[in-house]
């Protein structure tokens, strides 16, 4: 029997890192050192190059995911600065294990190894898988980086080996940092839902992370795309390959007829879900992974059963998804949405700018260098 890999050293010492201390507003956030996590058996050592940021990490410092809340992100942000509460229920799994490193896209270098691992991933730069299955691809059950174990809000981070994928292609840290969260959930929501180039498919929120991301990952299917955004933001929704692009005021049923699509992309919810059963056809299907203009949705039943309507969610990665990414990156097929880097220090400023939605594509938190 060949011997297994001996573990490599890993740094000692603390390194900087975000630990949010629990459910509240941006005090919750603190800037700190702590100690160099080390690799157990089966487990890499990671040095943080970047880190992207997604709607996630803010929703679970809210607590967003508890039952107890119906309003929207900022509506939430809102209510924890106010008087902060803590929600037994706020994280994806229940509640969230504070105090935590958040960060769930993590670009990193791979600086030590556990015992068996490996040794060709050593010294090569990879990406996370954040969705892990730890219990196979025939059940649900699925954990996440950042949310059920610390993240890559820090200079360092170890995680499983067999959720690190090197990549080889010429795009920068930061440019990296924008693919795990926004382009799994949308590559993930696209295969479930079965899209092929017979599909015309609807995507709401398409200048946001997820949504950028999904017009991209559509176009490569072949599908013809329609997209939902502000004005100010049609040009560049184009330029991603949008083949329609409809503002967020827009009349859809109007505008495009009712059973008009046959997949809606939909990750914005809200006051705005009886219309997108409206627009789909017989048979059609809507998929979501999120709702950020609230949670609760008006549902005519009969707009689901009369046309054979599948309703889809999405959290647990599929299998291929990942390393589909992986091999959209490295074919040119697929390009990176930076909208801007800040400083790891300056998360609060990042936050709080992420949330004006103003932004095209990923913003990106740069740890300070070991």
């Amino acid at each position: 029997m060949p011997k297994a890999p001996s573990p490599t050293s890993a740094p000692k010492g603390q390194m900087m890192a975000v630990v949010t201390t629990g459910n509240g507003g941006y005090d919750k956030l603190d800037y700190r050192p702590v100690p160099i996590p080390q690799p157990g058996p089966g487990e890499v050592l990671l040095q943080v190059l970047a880190a992207g940021m997604n709607n996630t990490e803010i929703n679970t410092r809210l607590g967003w995911y508890s039952s107890s809340v119906t309003t929207d992100t900022s509506g939430q942000a809102d209510a924890q600065e106010t008087r902060a509460e803590d929600k037994d229920d706020g994280g994806w799994n229940g509640a969230t294990p504070f105090p935590i490193i958040q960060g769930t896209d993590c670009c990193g270098r791979v600086v030590a190894l556990g015992q068996g691992v490996d040794a060709a991933l050593m010294g090569t730069r990879a990406l996370v898988r954040a969705c892990m299955r730890p219990n196979g691809y025939e059940v649900m059950d699925n954990i996440w980086m950042a949310s059920d174990f610390d993240g890559a809000f820090a200079q360092f981070v170890k995680v499983p080996a067999s959720e690190v994928f090197p990549v080889s292609c010429d795009w920068s840290d930061a440019e990296l940092a924008t693919i795990p969260c926004a382009y799994g959930t949308a590559e993930n929501m696209l295969h479930r839902a079965g899209l092929s180039p017979d599909d015309t498919v609807l995507v709401t929120g398409a200048s946001g992370g997820v949504g950028s991301a999904t017009v991209q990952l559509a176009r490569r299917r072949g599908a013809r795309v329609i997209a939902i955004t502000s004005p100010s933001k049609a040009d560049l929704i184009r330029d991603l390959g949008a083949d329609q692009v409809l503002s967020r005021d827009a009349d859809l049923v109007a505008t495009l007829g009712e059973m008009s699509v046959s997949l809606v992309v939909d990750n914005v919810a809200g006051p705005g879900f009886p219309t997108m059963l409206k627009l789909l056809k017989r048979g059609g299907r809507y998929v979501s992974s999120g709702a950020i203009a609230g949670p609760m949705v008006s549902l005519d039943m009969r707009d689901m059963y009369l046309k054979d309507i599948r309703l889809i969610g999405t959290t647990a990665w599929d299998a291929p998804v990942f390393a589909n990414l992986i091999a959209y990156i490295e074919a040119g097929e697929i390009r990176p949405l930076l909208a801007k880097t800040f400083p790891l220090s300056e998360i609060v400023t990042a936050q709080k700018e992420f949330l004006q939605k103003s932004h095209v594509g990923n913003f990106v938190l740069i740890p300070p260098a070991p």
